[in-house]
């Protein structure tokens, strides 16, 4: 074990320079008091290294001592750098084992191919969590990941799922990084300033442009998916509706729903397609009647598949509204309303 932990320590030295030794300690979970002998262990075995105390003081080795590595190329840098590790690594217990590999490629590189590993990893993610789903062809993923690694803004045109009047939509978007969810391809980018995720497979077309754009100042792609992922659990756990939205209310959904839709529309369900050419969604309301007074507004556009106490609910609302106004004053015939087409 005090071997992988010097080896450790003196890659960590490499790669980083000068680093404290409390920094050390936190990181190879020791006391500060065990890197100090990890440290004359080092110098002992002719190791360089040397320790300052006071402020910009640490742990360093001479700029004249390092290991190498040779015969790899850049894109061979770049593609063992945008490995994750996977959950099911980790509990195998090959946790340690990869981490320490990786942190050896980084000390071996040349000081200025250092920075690589930052690079790659601020633009392709891969989150090994949650349930695979089916296997869908991904054409423009090519595209999309020259685009990320060049910061050059892309056209894309994405498709509702409406039926067989396909509905699409055309954004010019900043792709800010690309992640896979158990297969499933997912770009983040940002549109009318905001930052939004599309599902790869559910694009109808990218083209890259020759238009340079700067990255946000800060933006973490690993912990913006890891947000974005609790958000969508958090709705999720809200009162849900599934609803059948008709087709010819379909090309009207965003002005009907909002942003209560916009999310599902860019990265569909596998079930969302209707077999009428209508769409199945799920909107989210703090509570049954929230729900009942927002669904009975939009009339016979939108129908209720779950939960029955809401479906019987609106059932019954709009049979006390027709019996109200179906009844005509004085005796008179009631007037017959026109039907949604």
């Amino acid at each position: 074990m005090r071997a992988d932990r010097l080896l450790s320590t003196l890659m960590i030295l490499q790669a980083r320079g000068r680093v404290t030794a409390e920094a050390l300690a936190e990181e190879l979970e020791v006391s500060v008091r065990t890197i100090y002998r990890d440290l004359d262990a080092l110098s002992a075995a002719g190791v360089p290294v040397y320790a300052e105390r006071g402020p910009g003081g640490g742990c360093a080795l001479l700029d004249s001592y390092r290991t190498t590595l040779t015969g790899l190329t850049d894109a061979e840098v770049q593609a063992l750098f945008v490995m994750s590790l996977p959950a099911a690594l980790v509990q195998l217990g090959l946790g340690p084992e990869i981490k320490a590999a990786m942190l050896k490629l980084n000390a071996a590189l040349p000081a200025e191919r250092r920075q690589d590993e930052d690079w790659v990893r601020q633009r392709i993610h891969l989150d090994w969590s949650g349930d695979a789903r089916r296997h869908e062809p991904v054409p423009h993923l090519p595209v999309l990941k020259q685009a990320v690694w060049e910061d050059r803004r892309v056209r894309l045109v994405h498709r509702l799922p409406s039926g067989p009047g396909m509905v699409s939509l055309e954004r010019l978007v900043d792709p800010l990084g690309l992640v896979t969810l158990a297969g499933d391809w997912h770009l983040v980018c940002r549109a009318g300033g905001r930052l939004r995720v599309y599902r790869v497979a559910s694009l109808v077309d990218a083209t890259m442009t020759a238009e340079m754009f700067e990255r946000p100042a800060g933006f973490d792609l690993a912990a913006f998916w890891a947000e974005w992922r609790a958000e969508r659990r958090v709705s999720r756990g809200r009162y849900a509706a599934n609803v059948r939205v008709l087709p010819h209310a379909v090309p009207w959904l965003p002005l009907m729903l909002g942003a209560a839709v916009q999310e599902q529309l860019e990265t569909p369900a596998d079930d969302a397609q209707a077999g009428d050419g209508g769409i199945v969604l799920t909107l989210s309301y703090d509570s049954l009647e929230s729900a009942r007074g927002h669904l009975l507004s939009l009339g016979a556009a939108v129908e209720v598949l779950e939960p029955l106490p809401l479906r019987l609910s609106l059932a019954d609302y709009a049979a006390q509204v027709a019996a109200l106004y179906g009844a005509a004053p004085d005796g008179q015939a009631a007037p017959s309303l026109p039907r949604p087409a």
